[in-house]
């Protein structure tokens, strides 16, 4: 993002203030129950979402040095990935191709080969099948080739592991950002590290969830006792790129900054930027850090969430000053997030009531109906 949008973005957010208006969208919209309840639809959104769309599966602060691994789920894909000794790194399902055994239990190491604890099959971490005990006599003509880990499509880009869940082929990440690729760069995540990171399960529906962070008519309430008299009172605006949303939530010193030469302004200074990266990552880009927030599906009302504060790489963890200064900044997001979150799972609960139909999503809420709508489209395609 260059100086010039920065400015456009700041003098709009600016204009609705002084107008006291806010950044609205054409009409009232609703999003039905069944969206968020049907165990069918749970099901489609899974296939055609998490297991098609390329998705961020780590920062790359997290297979550091050569040898690196590390495995993750992803809606339900056991994942392994590695950093070979040339740095390249690749993704491959983390199942032995033997008996179907999971090959890697640890999360996270330094190796170079993964022997399978059923059978002691051996695979290098390219993925070549290396070893099998007593092949000669058990598997005469077998093709080690053929049986290397399955691979999976794995690009590095802006500092983050990207993988391609439906295949072979690396994805091509600035075509799949639309038009972000210039804000990735801009946010430079590949000088930056993981200093604290949480997981949780949460008893909601995976969109609701992930709606919570595309709007701020709630902040001011919801957050009330945390972050809400640190923003504006439902001031935000939004930029669809392709299947991504960019939302901004200017903060209080929003007059402060524009009272400041237009060079010297900051739009990270001044406002919370969301960069939410369809269908799972949303980045909650501050001043001097920027937290991963990740949301995986587990069943149509439970979600996996995990929340990931990236500081400056250079950052001495090992400095009792500094690093309190770093779990404070997590333990607040945590407490925010943690208030989104238990009432996503209120939602959940009175979705199942009977109460209403449908969600309803008023002109300030627009993000949420984009969103909606382009689930609905992913899923209009898949068909």
């Amino acid at each position: 993002m260059d100086r010039a949008t920065e400015n456009e973005l700041l003098e709009e957010l600016a204009g609705l203030r002084e107008a006291r208006s806010f950044y609205l969208d054409d009409a009232v919209t609703t999003s039905p129950v069944a969206r968020y309840t049907c165990p069918e639809r749970f099901a489609r959104e899974r296939q055609a979402l998490f297991r098609t769309l390329p998705a961020v599966a780590a920062h790359s602060s997290e297979l550091a040095g050569p040898d690196a691994f590390l495995t993750r789920d992803l809606a339900g894909l056991p994942l392994l990935l590695t950093r070979d000794g040339d740095g390249a790194v690749h993704a491959f399902l983390n199942v032995c191709r033997h008996r179907g055994s999971r090959l890697v239990d640890e999360d996270s190491g330094c190796r170079r080969r993964f022997a399978c604890p059923y059978h002691a099959w051996t695979y290098d971490n390219r993925g070549a099948l290396k070893g099998i005990p007593h092949g000669a006599a058990g598997f005469p003509g077998v093709d080690r080739e053929a049986l290397g880990l399955k691979r999976l499509g794995c690009r590095e880009a802006y500092g983050w592991i990207w993988i391609a869940p439906d295949g072979a082929d690396a994805p091509d990440i600035d075509d799949f950002l639309d038009g972000l690729a210039a804000d990735f760069a801009w946010l430079d995540a590949g000088s930056l590290k993981i200093v604290h990171d949480d997981t949780e399960e949460r008893a909601a529906n995976w969109k609701i969830l992930y709606e919570g962070g595309l709007e701020s008519y709630h902040f001011r309430i919801a957050h009330k006792d945390t972050i809400g008299p640190f923003f504006q009172d439902n001031l935000s605006s939004y930029r669809m790129f392709g299947r991504h949303i960019r939302s901004i939530l200017p903060r209080a010193r929003l007059d402060a900054e524009m009272a400041l030469p237009e060079e010297n302004r900051s739009l990270r200074r001044a406002t919370n930027l969301v960069y939410s990266i369809f269908p799972s990552s949303q980045l909650l880009v501050q001043e001097d850090h920027i937290v991963w927030i990740q949301s995986l599906p587990l069943a149509p009302d439970r979600t996996r969430v995990r929340l990931a504060t990236l500081a400056p790489a250079d950052t001495d963890t090992g400095d009792p000053e500094t690093a309190r200064h770093w779990r404070k900044n997590h333990g607040i997001t945590l407490r925010t997030l943690s208030e989104d979150f238990a009432i996503g799972e209120s939602i959940q609960s009175g979705l199942l009531s009977g109460a209403n139909e449908a969600l309803h999503f008023g002109r300030f809420e627009g993000a949420l109906d984009r969103f909606d709508r382009t689930v609905e489209a992913e899923l209009a395609a898949e068909n």
